[in-house]
């Protein structure tokens, strides 16, 4: 018997996919989270095989719970489960370590197959991203601009992005505001954009905030 932990801030979205897991007999949700604080929280704690995560959460969104994972438990496999499709985060978020990556689209028995497979120890391809990888090998210059992001870099940019300040940045993440503002000139060096207001509007049109 697999144990799962479902971290989504919509109890909702929560209960359908906990319907779903106790349909199968080697997996089981022993594990729910409103937002990855509490997250953590609850993997500190607690032994489970799996997680399955979602990105738009209060307290710390999916790609602070994701790299915070991995000093905490850097062995407990992560699937991210979005509403955002494959294109605008899989690649971003498998090279900061998750193992698999599904949008919510996907259906019943991809998601489950999805789960097992990571509960297992293996990773989980989706079609779409496996399509998504496949073009990036094949046209390494067509990557989209915050794919050239590191992951920390990614991390601060969606921060900026969403408008939140330096000294805001540095807080949450651990790190001085001179140090946000140096992976801020890098980011903005790398994506060949000059101010903040031009990452959120570089966010908004690739779909990667709202």
């Amino acid at each position: 018997m697999k144990n799962v932990l479902l971290v989504d801030d919509h109890s909702i979205v929560r209960q359908g996919l906990k319907n779903l897991i106790e349909l199968e007999a080697d997996l089981n949700v022993t594990g729910e989270a409103a937002s990855g604080l509490e997250a953590l929280n609850l993997v500190r704690a607690n032994s489970y095989d799996i997680m399955v995560l979602d990105i738009s959460m209060p307290d710390k969104n999916g790609v602070d719970t994701l790299h915070d994972l991995k000093h905490i438990a850097p062995n407990l496999p992560v699937l991210v489960l979005s509403g955002y499709a494959e294109e605008q985060y899989a690649l971003n978020l498998i090279r900061s370590g998750c193992k698999g990556y599904l949008s919510k689209g996907a259906d019943s028995t991809e998601i489950i197959k999805a789960i097992r497979t990571i509960a297992n120890g293996k990773r989980y391809i989706s079609a779409e991203l496996a399509e998504l990888m496949t073009d990036q090998l094949s046209h390494p210059s067509e990557k989209q601009l915050h794919e050239m992001l590191s992951h920390r870099e990614f991390q601060v940019f969606f921060k900026l992005a969403g408008g939140i300040s330096p000294t805001e940045i540095g807080d949450e993440l651990n790190i001085s505001t001179k140090t946000v503002s140096t992976y801020r000139m890098r980011i903005l060096e790398k994506m060949s954009l000059k101010t903040n207001a031009d990452l959120t509007y570089y966010a908004i049109k690739n779909g990667l905030i709202e």
